[in-house]
C-alpha cells in the first residue's frame, strides 16, 4: 500500500496539473463565446493549429525529464543540471523556428478558413500563441527538471499560479476592462503567453536556486553533447505526440458529416473524455519518472514493478471515472443539450450510447498512455512513434473509411472504431513491455 501511496504522491500534483490545464482553456473559451460567436469560432482551429506546431517542439523538450529522472537515479545530480541546461538550449532554438513557422500557419489557415472575418481572428490568435512558443519550451525545460526528481509539487504550483493570471487577465484584454484595450480573441492569446512567460520565470528562479544548493551545472560544452541525445529520443516523443493529435483531427472532421445534432452530441462527449481523460497524462508522466529514475539505478526490477502499479492505479481512477461518468450521464449531457424538448431528447439517448462507448475508451486509453509514458521512460520512443503511426493511419483510419462504405455511417459505429483503435494500441505496447526489450536502452552512464 505504501508504494502506491508514493505513486500517487508523484503523480497527484501532475495529474491536477493536466486537470487545470483543461479547466483553463474552458474559461478561455467561456470569456471568448460571452465577446462574440465567431471569435469562439475562430478559437478552436488556431489553437489546435497552433498546438500542433508548438506541441511538438515541447514534446522534445519535455523528454529531457527523462534524463533527468535517469541521472538522478543514477546519484549524479550535475548531470540532472546539465540536462536542465541542454533542453534550455533546445528551447531557445525552438522558439525561433516556431515563429519561422508562422507564415505555413497563415498560409494553411488562409486555405481552411471559412469567412474573411474568421481568417483574420485565427491569423491574430495563431500568430500571438506561435510567437510566444519560447516561452512554452522554456517553461517545460525547467518543469521538466523538477519532474524528473520527482518534485512535482514545484510544478503544480506554478502551473496553477500561471493559469490563474490566464484566467484573471481574459476578462481585461478580451473585454477591454479598466480601461485596457478591447482585444477580443487577441486578448486571449495575449493572456495565455503571459501565463507561460510568468511559469518559466518561477520554474528558472527555482532551478537556479536548487543549482545553488550544490547542483551546479558543468560546461557548456557537455550540455552541448546531451543535446543531440535529448534530440535523439526526443524527436520521435514529439512526432508521436503530434501525429496523435493529427489522426484525432482527422477523426472529428469524419464525424462531423453525420450530421449536425450527432457531431454536436460527440462534441460534447469529447469535451467531458478530455476532462476525465486528462489526469491520466499526469500518471503517464508519473509512470515515465519512476521508470527512468529506476533504469538509473540499474534496477529493472523496480522499473517493471513501477511500471506495473502505476498503470493498476490508473486503469483504477479511470474505472472509477467511467462508472461516474455513466451514473451521472444524463444530467452532464443535459448542460449541454438544445432547449427543444424532442431535439434534446434525441441528444440524450445518443449522448448515452456514446457515454458507454467512452467508458471502455477511457480505461483502455489510460492503460496504454501509462505503458507509452513508462516506455518513454526507458528510452524506447521509436516503437511508441511507430505503433501509434500503424495503429492510428494503418488500423483505425482505415477503419473508420470502411464503415462509411459499409452503409452503417452513425456515430455509435463511429465511436466504436476508436475503441477498438486503443485496444490494439494497449495490447501491443504490454507485449513490448513484456518483452523487455527496453532492457537494452541505455541513455545514460551510471555513477
Amino acid at each position: 500500500m505504501k508504494s502506491y501511496l508514493e505513486i500517487l504522491r508523484l503523480s497527484w500534483p501532475l495529474a491536477l496539473g493536466m486537470v487545470n490545464n483543461a479547466v483553463m482553456q474552458f474559461a478561455d473559451r467561456a470569456y471568448l463565446a460571452g465577446h462574440s460567436m465567431a471569435a469562439f469560432e475562430a478559437v478552436l482551429p488556431a489553437s489546435t493549429l497552433s498546438w500542433v506546431f508548438v506541441g511538438f517542439f515541447q514534446a522534445v523538450v519535455a523528454y529531457s525529464g527523462v534524463f533527468v529522472a535517469q541521472y538522478h537515479g543514477a546519484g549524479s545530480p550535475k548531470m540532472c543540471a546539465v540536462s536542465c541546461r541542454a533542453a534550455s538550449f533546445i528551447a531557445l532554438a525552438s522558439g525561433a523556428m516556431v515563429v519561422a513557422l508562422v507564415p505555413f500557419a497563415n498560409w494553411i489557415l488562409l486555405k481552411t478558413a471559412p469567412s474573411a472575418e474568421l481568417l483574420a481572428m485565427e491569423r491574430e490568435y495563431c500568430d500571438i500563441c506561435l510567437s510566444g512558443g519560447f516561452f512554452v519550451c522554456a517553461q517545460m525545460a525547467a518543469a521538466s527538471y523538477f519532474t524528473g526528481k520527482g518534485r512535482t509539487r514545484i510544478v503544480f504550483w506554478a502551473n496553477l499560479l500561471g493559469n490563474l493570471l490566464n484566467v484573471i487577465l481574459d476578462p481585461f484584454l478580451i473585454f477591454g476592462w479598466c480601461g485596457l484595450p478591447r482585444l477580443g480573441i487577441a486578448g486571449a492569446a495575449y493572456a495565455t503567453v503571459f501565463s507561460m512567460a510568468v511559469q518559466w520565470l518561477w520554474l528558472s528562479a527555482c532551478v537556479l536556486r536548487d543549482m545553488r544548493r550544490g547542483c551546479e551545472g558543468e560546461a557548456t560544452d557537455t550540455a552541448m553533447r546531451l543535446v543531440w541525445r535529448i534530440l535523439r529520443f526526443g524527436v520521435p516523443s514529439g512526432a508521436y505526440n503530434v501525429l496523435n493529435l493529427l489522426s484525432f483531427t482527422v477523426f472529428v472532421f469524419v464525424t462531423e458529416r453525420v450530421g449536425d445534432l450527432e457531431f454536436a452530441v460527440s462534441n460534447a462527449v469529447f469535451t467531458v473524455n478530455y476532462l476525465l481523460y486528462a489526469p491520466m497524462e499526469g500518471f503517464a508522466i508519473g509512470a515515465q519518472t519512476l521508470v527512468g529514475q529506476a533504469r538509473g539505478r540499474g534496477d529493472d526490477a523496480l522499473a517493471a514493478l513501477s511500471a506495473k502499479r502505476t498503470v493498476l492505479l490508473a486503469a483504477a481512477v479511470a474505472f472509477a471515472f467511467a462508472i461516474a461518468a455513466l451514473i451521472l450521464c444524463r444530467p452532464v449531457l443535459s448542460v449541454f443539450a438544445p432547449a427543444d424538448p424532442d431535439m434534446a431528447e434525441k441528444f440524450l439517448v445518443l449522448g448515452s450510447k456514446l457515454f458507454l462507448l467512452m467508458g471502455c475508451w477511457l480505461v483502455l486509453d489510460a492503460v496504454d498512455t501509462v505503458l507509452c509514458g513508462a516506455l518513454r521512460g526507458a528510452g524506447d520512443t521509436k516503437f511508441v512513434m511507430w505503433w501509434m503511426i500503424f495503429c492510428a493511419f494503418g488500423v483505425w483510419l482505415p477503419l473508420v473509411w470502411l464503415v462509411s462504405l459499409a452503409g452503417c455511417f452513425t456515430m455509435p459505429a463511429l465511436w466504436t472504431t476508436t475503441v477498438a483503435y486503443v485496444a490494439v494500441l494497449f495490447v501491443g505496447s504490454l507485449v513490448r513491455w513484456r518483452r523487455g526489450r527496453w532492457k537494452a536502452i541505455r541513455l545514460v552512464e551510471r555513477a
